[in-house]
């Protein structure tokens, strides 16, 4: 099958989509390993230094790559937004009240705007969820250099993705996003949700109350069946992704071998990337986490958990915000429309 084109698809409600549950292609392996080349090289000499270059491509390697190449200019658009709302994020997260009114703002007002454009419905799907990710970050020179590498990062994905062969068949297509009174009351949900995670983890004192504040609104979609295949997939993949980053961590590992797992790890993420199960986060976790790891004095027992509870606080607000409580107010509002004279 032409590149471009999954190995295996169907048409349903007029998208093309998946027909297994995992998606490998090669050419995309390739893609992905040429995005992590300069992360390979400096993790060769600094492996934390070689990490944070590769966390700055993550966004470009699960965005997929556009068939043509003038649509390819998304790439470093969604480099930009991630490091933008890595920084806003940061930038509130250290008054608390601030961050969980913010949260809150964002969601709604991403979520009702998202049906104006392309840019709009971008940064509700990869800014917004930055953002609340960026609450683990204080602000400082970590962030900023952080959220460069991803700016710069996508930027270099981009120029690669300009030497990739272009497509002749069509790609997966997105879902389309609900419009009117939906979208109002959705972003209404995935703000209550996100907020609540972030006002208990701040309450708790969370080390990385962007961890469950993130899960929220990188799993909550305004359809239930997406909702619940994300929160599955995310899940599961965290937690293995926790659990190899801890593993990985106990061997202590050297700077060649931290550089092989960089090319693999971000090569298997871009391969995947039209997969139709959730498991994105498997690959950004394992490298995030080993990121943390190299600089942190806790234990690699220690991060798993956190990361794996939190994590599952995330997902359980979005199970309940986005599927339980819309529930309610429909069989509510049957049983008011059944009780009306």
């Amino acid at each position: 099958m032409p590149d471009g084109a999954p190995n295996h698809a169907r048409r349903e409600g007029g998208r093309l989509v998946p027909d297994g549950g995992i998606t490998w292609r090669w050419s995309r392996f390739g893609l992905g390993a040429a995005y992590a080349v300069p992360a390979v090289v400096v993790a060769a000499w600094s492996p934390t230094l070689g990490l944070a270059v590769a966390v700055g491509v993550l966004p470009a390697a699960a965005f997929g790559l556009p068939p043509r190449r003038p649509g390819r200019a998304v790439i470093p658009v969604v480099g930009a937004l991630s490091a933008l709302g890595l920084l806003l994020g940061s930038l509130v997260a250290s008054t608390p009240v601030i961050a969980v009114v913010a949260v809150f703002a964002l969601a709604v007002a991403a979520s009702i705007t998202a049906t104006s454009g392309r840019l709009a419905q971008l940064f509700l799907l990869l800014g917004l969820p930055l953002f609340g990710i960026g609450l683990s970050f204080p602000w400082g020179a970590a962030v900023l250099a952080l959220a460069g590498c991803m700016a710069a990062g996508s930027l270099y994905a981009w120029l690669v993705a300009l030497a990739w062969p272009e497509r002749t068949s069509p790609a997966l297509s997105p879902a389309p996003v609900p419009r009117g009174r939906a979208m109002v009351v959705y972003g209404v949900l995935l703000g209550t949700a996100a907020a609540t995670a972030a006002a208990v983890g701040f309450a708790l004192g969370l080390e990385h109350v962007g961890w469950a504040t993130g899960a929220v609104l990188l799993v909550m979609r305004p359809v239930r069946g997406q909702l619940i295949l994300r929160s599955a997939g995310r899940a599961i993949s965290v937690m293995l992704g926790a659990l190899a980053a801890a593993c990985f961590a106990l061997v202590g590992p050297g700077p060649l071998l931290n550089a092989a797992l960089i090319l693999l790890v971000v090569g298997a993420l871009s391969a995947t990337q039209e997969s139709r199960w959730y498991i994105a986060p498997g690959f950004t976790t394992f490298l995030a986490l080993t990121l943390i790891l190299s600089t942190s004095s806790s234990s690699p027992s220690q991060r798993f958990v956190e990361r794996s509870v939190e994590t599952l606080l995330g997902v359980a607000l979005a199970l309940f915000f986005g599927a339980l409580v819309p529930a309610a107010l429909s069989f509510a509002a049957r049983r008011r429309g059944r009780t009306c004279p």
